[in-house]
């Protein structure tokens, strides 16, 4: 299995990335911080991005998997950048999800599809930088009427 993106500069600081099939091309520019733009995405933040899309959707992999109904899913990501010996790098990258469910029974199995997901996404996975989730993640219950 492969897969394939392409970017190209258009001009000043912005150039755009694609990949088939997806339809529209993404506009970036490296972030403010290193010269670039700040009303673009940059690369940095499509990395983050890259995290979150995928903690997101292989979460509800697991979730459909093991028959678990939540009622949403978000997840922030921050990563934190450092110069080192041989440049600038992600060093950390922390995900702090927010899961709802419907009943406070659900709170627990919900945690640990959770931490399951933390271990499989790709992405995250494929990361040098240390990639973590912090142990206390809050779950928002909502109780549902009966």
């Amino acid at each position: 299995m492969t897969f394939k993106a392409n970017a190209y500069w258009k001009v000043g600081a912005r150039g755009t990335t694609e990949c088939d099939p997806a339809a529209k091309a993404i506009e970036f520019a490296a972030p403010v911080e290193f010269g670039g733009e700040s009303d673009v995405w940059s690369p940095e933040h499509l990395l983050l991005a890259a995290v979150a899309s995928c903690f997101v959707s292989t979460f509800k992999a697991i979730a459909a998997a093991s028959k678990f109904e939540a009622v949403s899913l978000g997840v922030i990501v921050n990563g934190v950048v450092e110069k080192g010996e041989g440049g600038y790098a992600f060093t950390r990258v922390v995900l702090t999800p927010e899961l709802t469910v419907n009943r406070e029974s659900d709170r627990h199995r919900g945690m640990e599809l959770l931490e399951k997901t933390e271990r499989a996404c790709l992405i995250a996975r494929s990361l040098k930088a240390s990639v973590t989730m912090p142990e206390k993640v809050g779950i928002v219950l909502e109780e549902v009427a009966a």
